[in-house]
């Protein structure tokens, strides 16, 4: 069994409406050295494959047939065996 973490942000050309409204209210309760504030998802899947590069591939395909959007956003994710210190 593995636990692939997987990170999804917008791209950096994407404009971040909700990351916006975040560092506006940030730096409205006192937080004036938050220069740039961008949202993302996490997201953790439990993996049951014989091999890392079988659960790293399940990953990938995941992410790019449904997770993200490959139009608005970048992922990247890492996948562990349960039991690893992570």
């Amino acid at each position: 069994m593995f636990t692939a973490k997987i990170n999804i942000s917008l791209r950096k050309t994407i404009l971040d409406p909700q990351g916006k409204a975040v560092e506006h209210s940030l730096k409205s309760l006192g937080f004036g050295s938050i220069v740039d504030t961008r949202i993302g998802k996490y997201i953790e899947l439990k993996i049951n494959a014989e091999t890392k590069q079988e659960a790293e591939k399940i990953s990938e395909e995941a992410c790019r047939k449904l997770l993200a959007n490959p139009v608005m956003e970048d992922y990247s994710f890492e996948v562990f065996k349960n039991g690893d210190i992570i």
